[in-house]
């Protein structure tokens, strides 16, 4: 996985009017925490996070703070301004190279499903899988073959089984599939299947914490 280096300033004073200078000054405020010290306090410039934030991208970072001191982490929380969309502050989490952490990565597709050609529609429940494993096995993204896909069929989370991560889900959900439309051509080897099965999910997942530590 690629990693993204943030250059910080460490910082002295956590109080809300310290707070308050730094967002006046363009700085973000942010926290650093870790299985083994102290919250480590810091601000860098709003600027420093666009390739972190304002993408769909999943990333792990290199925090290089004024004193010397480097960490390796990942985002485990953001806030934004309700009204403006500004940064306002940002958590983050240690990671070791020897501990296996839960991070969200994206779904990205690949090949041209028979299905859709035909006139079916592609739906993508989950835009981002949340998988386990250790920094260095962290993918960029989870690759998904469409192309075996006809009308009516679906292709499970289990049929992506990795040997370098593991998935955080049910095997039975559903990553993609191709639903029947109006104007569908239906081969005679086409499935047809219901759209949804009971205990599936097809409803997008929403956002949670970008990762979590797992001992």
């Amino acid at each position: 996985m690629k990693s993204i280096t943030i250059n910080g300033s460490q910082r002295e004073s956590v109080g809300k009017t310290s707070t308050k200078a730094l967002r006046n000054a363009g700085q973000v405020p942010c926290v650093l925490y870790g299985a083994e010290a102290k919250p480590v306090h810091f601000s860098a410039p709003e600027l420093a996070f666009s390739k972190l934030v304002y993408t769909a991208n999943a990333h792990t970072v290199v925090i290089v703070l004024d004193n010397g001191d480097t960490y390796n982490a990942v985002m485990q929380d953001i806030q934004f301004h309700p009204v403006t969309d500004k940064i306002l502050h940002i958590d983050f989490y240690e990671i070791y190279e020897d501990r296996a952490i839960t991070m969200e990565i994206p779904v990205k597709t690949v090949g041209v499903s028979k299905g859709v050609l035909n006139g079916g529609n592609l739906r993508i429940p989950y835009r981002k899988l949340r998988v386990k494993a250790i920094p260095s096995k962290l993918p960029d993204f989870i690759e998904v073959d469409i192309t075996p896909l006809k009308i009516g069929t679906k292709l499970y989370i289990s049929e992506l089984a990795n040997d370098d991560y593991k998935f955080m889900h049910p095997d039975n959900i559903v990553v993609c599939q191709v639903r029947r439309s109006r104007l569908a051509i239906v081969d005679a080897d086409d499935e047809d299947e219901d759209e949804t099965e009971e205990g599936e999910t097809t409803t997008e997942a929403t956002d949670a914490p970008a990762a979590e530590a797992q001992e």
